[in-house]
């Protein structure tokens, strides 16, 4: 994985792994503006050659490294970051479940983003 950078594109809602100058991973997710500030990850993709390299896990612990230096917490949508979450308890605190439920809403209501 030293070979990995990660990357936040923001403004494109993703957190994109590089590796050999192209992104292999990333993870998909929009910034909840209310009832509080918050990142939601909706999905977590690695390229077929790329996966069980620790890729995702990488991904999963930036964002919520991300958050903690941003003081937000993280709501998450995606499977794959709610089961990194529950296995990493120290690392990715637990969203308030109005947050999620209002991430879930906010999804719902724009079909098309993801």
């Amino acid at each position: 994985m030293s070979d990995i950078e990660i990357r936040d594109d923001r403004a494109a809602g993703r957190l994109e792994a590089i590796g050999g100058g192209e992104v292999v991973g990333r993870i998909e997710y929009f910034v909840l503006e209310s009832p509080a500030t918050a990142l939601v990850p909706v999905h977590t993709i690695v390229e077929p050659a790329h996966e069980g390299k620790g890729i995702a896990g990488s991904l999963a612990r930036e964002l919520y490294g991300i958050a903690q230096r941003e003081g937000v917490v993280v709501a998450p949508l995606c499977p794959y970051v709610v089961k990194w979450a529950e296995r990493h308890p120290d690392e990715a605190p637990a969203a308030d479940p109005a947050l999620q439920r209002a991430a879930k809403a906010w999804l719902a209501a724009h079909p098309g983003r993801f």
